[in-house]
């Protein structure tokens, strides 16, 4: 029996094999997934040739120590940025080994947002190590803590897969 729901055990086995074939490996910067990214990963045998690490940084000062990202870009822009995104997801490709790297900044609830940032934005950034960067920015509405964080693994997956293929 899996953690995840069936759907994500799915495509996370999927990403393994993928990756595993192209000889790619991930390393995730997690904020309001708190490493689901990295866990639904590594809940698939074989991730270890896959996965080199997940990293929480949910506090800016993580941001800051951990992933490189920019004092004055959290005070500019806030945590929950395109801008943080993809400074979180290079500073995941410098920290490590990986060839492809995602990263997640967002207000997962209940509390917390507002009326220009609300509660179910996510801003997610994919990069590689040949300068390709993605980025979306999703606005799940507000359907419960649990549900935001499930939908942004969902779609941490789609753009690993897009950098795989890219």
């Amino acid at each position: 029996m899996s953690l995840f729901p069936p759907d994500i055990e799915a495509t996370a086995t999927r990403i393994i094999a993928d990756f595993t074939a192209r000889g790619l490996m991930v390393a995730t910067a997690e904020s309001c997934t708190g490493g689901l990214i990295a866990g639904a990963l590594t809940e698939i045998a074989g991730s270890s040739a896959v996965v080199d690490r997940g990293l929480v940084t949910y506090t800016n000062v993580s941001k800051t120590d951990i992933l490189g990202v920019s004092v004055d870009t959290l005070k500019d822009f806030g945590a929950v940025s395109r801008e943080t995104a993809l400074e979180m997801a290079a500073g995941a490709l410098k920290a490590s080994q990986a060839q492809i790297s995602v990263a997640v900044t967002g207000i997962a609830g209940p509390g917390g947002g507002s009326a220009k940032k609300p509660v179910g934005l996510v801003h997610l950034a994919a990069s590689n190590r040949d300068g390709k960067i993605l980025h979306r920015e999703m606005r799940y509405g507000d359907i419960g803590r649990s549900e935001v964080r499930l939908a942004t693994l969902r779609t941490a997956f789609e753009m690993l897969q897009d950098m795989a293929e890219a």
